[in-house]
């Protein structure tokens, strides 16, 4: 068995797949995804994505409360839902498909959009629970009347 070059592996006969360095036109396989381990049978969903399922459970939850009226709290638990996908992601070593891109960039993701949720609920009129002084001296200066 003669392999022409790093790139190309042995196939199942014993003769390398390819004899070029050049990518195939067609991808053929792809990588296996980060939470794609056999920790679980194929049939066991919940016991393999148990995070997105809680992410999603706490989001779908302050939707529904947010249809029904209670503005604030919906978006709260909208945030929170984030927050708690983003520590998740920092803890687990496998969390399914709530990897989408590298641990870093998901972490921060998710907190930076979880916290912005959560702040521009706190401070959403009328009756703000959450004022910071500065954010009306900067509207005061940029609008005039």
């Amino acid at each position: 068995m003669e392999v022409r070059d790093p790139v190309s592996a042995p196939g199942a006969d014993g003769v390398p797949r390819r004899t070029t360095r050049r990518f195939p036109l067609f991808t053929r396989d792809t990588a296996r995804p980060e939470g794609g381990g056999r920790a679980a049978p194929g049939d066991a969903l919940a016991a393999r994505q148990w995070p997105i399922i809680v992410v999603l459970g706490i989001v779908a939850l302050g939707l529904l409360v947010t249809a029904l009226d209670v503005f604030r709290i919906g978006t709260i638990l909208i945030g929170v839902g984030l927050l708690v996908g983003a520590a998740l992601r920092w803890l687990l070593p496998g969390v399914g498909m709530l990897a989408v891109r590298s641990r870093f960039t998901d972490i921060v993701t998710y907190t930076v959009l979880g916290t912005a949720i959560v702040l521009l609920s706190l401070m959403a009129q009328p009756d703000p629970w959450l004022q910071i002084p500065f954010l009306k001296d900067t509207l005061h200066f940029t609008v005039s009347s």
